[in-house]
Formats: C-alpha cells, sequence, structure tokens
C-alpha cells in the first residue's frame, strides 16, 4: 500500500461510526445506493456544526447516511428538505433519522427528479447545499445550489474525484466530464471560497460570497 492509500485509509477510520450509520450503509447497499464515504460525511457534520446551520437542502437522499451527519451537525431545530426520485429510499432514510433519535419534522422529504424540485424552493432561503445524485446533472445541480445558498451560505459536492476519475484527463466518461465541469465552473467563480477535501470520494467546500 503506497503512503498516499495508508494516510487516506487511517483517516477514513479516524472515527468510528455508530451502529445507526453502520445499518444504514447496508440498507444502501441492498438499496443500490452509494452513500457518502466516512471521511467526507465527518466534514459534512463538522462543517454544518461550525456554521450553526439551520436550513439545508440535500440533493440524493439514498438510505439517510448523510442525511443523519448533516442533522447531527445542525442546529437542533435545523430542518433538511431531501430530494430524492426513489420512494424506497425515503422510507429508508425516515427509519435511519428515526433510529438517530430525531424528529420526523426535521427532514422534509420530497419525492420526485431533482431538476424538477429545486425551482420551487426559496432564493437565498439556506444555509447549506450538499449535492450527491446524478452525476451528469451536476452543472444544473450547481445552478441551483447557487440561487438557493443565502450570502455565507455553504455549497458541499460529493463524489468531487468520482473515483480518481477526475484527475486523469484520459477519463472522459459522462459522468467523469460532468464533475469535472462542475468543478471548473466553481473554480472560475470569484464570488465563492472553495477547498477540495481528498477524503472519502472528494468533498468540494465553497461558501457564497
Amino acid at each position: 500500500m503506497s503512503i498516499e492509500a495508508a494516510n487516506w485509509a487511517y483517516a477514513e477510520d479516524f472515527v468510528e461510526e455508530d451502529r445507526v450509520i453502520l445499518e444504514a450503509r447496508d440498507v444502501a447497499d441492498q438499496l443500490g445506493c452509494a452513500p457518502v464515504l466516512p471521511g467526507a460525511a465527518r466534514a459534512i457534520e463538522v462543517l454544518a456544526r461550525t456554521m450553526r446551520a439551520t436550513s439545508a437542502v440535500e440533493i440524493g437522499t439514498g438510505a439517510g447516511v448523510s442525511l443523519t451527519y448533516l442533522l447531527r451537525g445542525m442546529a437542533p431545530t435545523g430542518v433538511v428538505t431531501t430530494i430524492d426520485m426513489e420512494p424506497e429510499h425515503h422510507k429508508a432514510a425516515r427509519r435511519t433519522v428515526a433510529a438517530a433519535g430525531f424528529a420526523p419534522e426535521r427532514a422534509r422529504m420530497i419525492t420526485g427528479r431533482a431538476l424538477d424540485v429545486l425551482p420551487r424552493l426559496t432564493d437565498g432561503g439556506y444555509d447549506i447545499v450538499l449535492i450527491d445524485a446524478r452525476k451528469t446533472e451536476y452543472p444544473a445541480y450547481l445552478e441551483h445550489a447557487l440561487r438557493l445558498l443565502r450570502s455565507g451560505g455553504l455549497l458541499l459536492m460529493d463524489n468531487a474525484l468520482w473515483h480518481g476519475r477526475v484527475p486523469d484527463p484520459a477519463q472522459r466518461d459522462k459522468d467523469t466530464t460532468a464533475v469535472r465541469e462542475t468543478l471548473k465552473a466553481v473554480r472560475e467563480d470569484e464570488t465563492l471560497t472553495l477547498a477540495l477535501l481528498t477524503g472519502g470520494d472528494g468533498l468540494l467546500a465553497a461558501v457564497k460570497g
């Protein structure tokens, strides 16, 4: 194992995940959805707590792993609006949220295509927007995210390295290209202060000016 791989593995396992999250990961595997990896998930919780966030939008619910990390970091009254096309994902996420001890009203679940739902959400009404759904739609998600975030709000994008494919210019599949284009758009936006973190599968964090 290379030094880089050893460091990544050590960081991923640095904080042990509890039973609620581990069970949610098992459910996600059964449903065929890939949840945020531990290193990025913990960073999401820390960033949400630092912001004392009270409102967030999550694009891609899955079995509720990242949703639970968001709720754990947010203020006690914080609410996450989470969007997913699959009703079964929301059923699983409700169970995860309940097992984690959160009231059901803390997670506002909307079933539908994100690009149909996002235009109905309030401009400048959110502290955090987390993108973690269809990679080919990342550029469109970004446009909505920047509209939805308040000044000083935080954009988070999971899978920013997309299994190591994004840094490799030889990789030109649709998913990789879309993620790469989204990163380029963020980097060129002078209103954003950003960092690309290598935890998990890569986590982009950007603060809206």
